[in-house]
C-alpha cells in the first residue's frame, strides 16, 4: 500500500508562519491586519462592492493577496500594518469578551481604553469571571497562543464553597471527561480554607469553555470567583482593574517566534535606546567627545589665594584656622604664629600691647 502523502490539510503538516507569508492572506485578514476592521465586516465590505483589488472591484472575500497586490476601500489604499503588538488587560467581571452583544451587556469594546488600536483576544474569559487578558492586534500570533500546542501554562485562584482536601483534587491531575468531553490532566492545589470557602490554584494548558468552572464542578465544588493570574510567561501582578499595559518589544520578540514579530515598534525601539544609555557606567558618560583632550586640574598658587571672606570659610572648612592659638597662656601673643594652623584671617586685628 503506497503511504499517503502529507499535504497541508493534515495535522502534522501545518503551514509554518513564514511559507503562509509567502503564499499571502486572504482579503479579509489583510485588511483587519492592516487595522481597517474585523475579518467579519471586511466581508460585509466586499459584499457591498466597497473594496477593490489592483482597481478591480472585489465580489468575494475568497481572494488572496500576494506581495505587489493594491487593496483599496472607498477608493483609498490600505494603510501599511503595524508592527505585532501585544498589551496585558485586568478583565473585571461581568464584561463579556466580544466586540458587541445583542442582549445590551457590557463588551470588551466598552472597557477598553480610548485610543487603543482594533485589537483582538488571545483566548477568552466568561462574564464572571476576571484577570488576565492577552490583546494583539494580529490575528495570526492571537491563534498560535491560543493552541494548547503552544504549551503555554494558564494559572487561575478559584474560590469554591463546600468540603475540600488535597485527595480530592488529586483525582482530576490525570485528566477527566465530563458529559463525552475530554479534559485534559489539572493541577488543583489547596490554598487554604476560610470558614466555608476555600481557595484552589489551578493550572492547565488547554481551554475549553468553562473548563475550570466544569471540572470543579464535578468534584461537588462551587464556583463563587475565578481569577486568571498568568497565560504563559505573561504574570497579572499587580495591574490595577480595567487597566491595560502593554508588553514591551524586547520582551515580545524574547517570548514570541520570530515570524510573528519582526521588529519592535518604534517607541519601544527609543525606550530601549535611552534605557541602554542609563545603564552605562558613569566613567563611560563622562568622557569627553572625540578629538578633545581634558586638561589636568592644577591647584593654584600660594600668592593667589582667596580673599578675606573666601580665605577664612575655605580655611575654616579646611580645618587649618584657629580663633585662638592652640595651648597658648592667656594674656598672652605671639608676632611670629608657631605653624600655619595659627595665621590670622586678613581682617582680623591682633593684640598688639606690650607686655610688662
Amino acid at each position: 500500500m503506497t503511504p499517503r502523502r502529507r499535504t497541508p490539510d493534515t495535522p502534522d503538516a501545518q503551514p509554518k508562519p513564514e511559507d503562509a507569508a509567502q503564499r499571502g492572506d486572504r482579503v479579509a485578514k489583510v485588511m483587519a491586519r492592516a487595522g481597517v476592521c474585523s475579518r467579519r465586516d471586511a466581508e460585509a465590505m466586499i459584499a457591498a462592492g466597497r473594496v477593490a483589488l489592483n482597481g478591480k472591484k472585489l465580489t468575494t472575500p475568497a481572494v488572496t493577496i500576494v506581495p505587489g497586490d493594491t487593496v483599496t476601500v472607498d477608493g483609498k489604499p490600505l494603510p501599511a500594518p503595524e508592527p505585532t503588538r501585544l498589551w496585558r488587560y485586568h478583565k473585571p467581571t461581568g464584561v463579556l469578551t466580544a466586540d458587541r452583544d445583542p442582549e445590551g451587556r457590557p463588551t470588551l469594546r466598552d472597557s477598553l481604553p480610548a485610543g487603543l488600536p482594533r485589537v483582538m483576544t488571545v483566548g477568552r474569559l466568561d462574564l464572571n469571571s476576571e484577570g488576565l487578558l492577552l490583546l494583539t492586534n494580529d490575528g495570526a500570533l492571537a491563534r498560535h497562543l491560543e493552541l494548547p500546542a503552544t504549551g503555554w501554562l494558564r494559572r487561575y485562584r478559584a474560590r469554591v464553597h463546600g468540603i475540600v482536601d488535597q485527595a480530592l483534587l488529586d483525582r482530576v491531575k490525570d485528566g477527566i471527561t465530563i458529559d463525552g468531553i475530554r479534559y485534559g490532566p489539572l493541577q488543583a492545589t489547596l490554598e487554604r480554607t476560610v470558614g466555608a470557602n476555600s481557595w484552589i490554584t489551578v493550572a492547565l494548558r488547554e481551554g475549553k469553555n468553562r473548563e475550570v468552572r466544569k471540572v470543579l464542578d464535578s468534584l461537588g465544588l462551587s464556583v463563587s470567583r475565578l481569577i486568571r493570574v498568568s497565560y504563559g510567561p505573561f504574570q497579572l501582578g499587580d495591574l490595577a482593574r480595567g487597566a491595560v499595559e502593554e508588553v514591551k518589544g524586547k520582551v515580545l520578540r524574547e517570548q514570541v517566534p520570530p515570524a510573528f514579530v519582526a521588529r519592535a515598534p518604534a517607541k519601544d525601539r527609543q525606550t530601549e535606546r535611552r534605557q541602554a544609555a542609563d545603564a552605562k557606567p558613569a566613567e563611560a558618560k563622562a568622557s569627553p567627545p572625540k578629538g578633545r583632550t581634558p586638561k589636568p586640574f592644577k591647584p593654584p598658587p600660594a600668592d593667589m589665594a582667596p580673599g578675606p571672606k573666601g580665605r577664612a570659610a575655605a580655611g575654616n572648612a579646611a580645618g587649618r584656622v584657629s580663633a585662638k592659638p592652640a595651648n597658648k597662656p592667656a594674656g598672652k601673643t605671639s608676632a611670629k604664629p608657631a605653624d600655619k594652623s595659627s595665621v590670622k584671617p586678613r581682617g582680623q586685628r591682633a593684640d598688639h600691647r606690650r607686655q610688662p
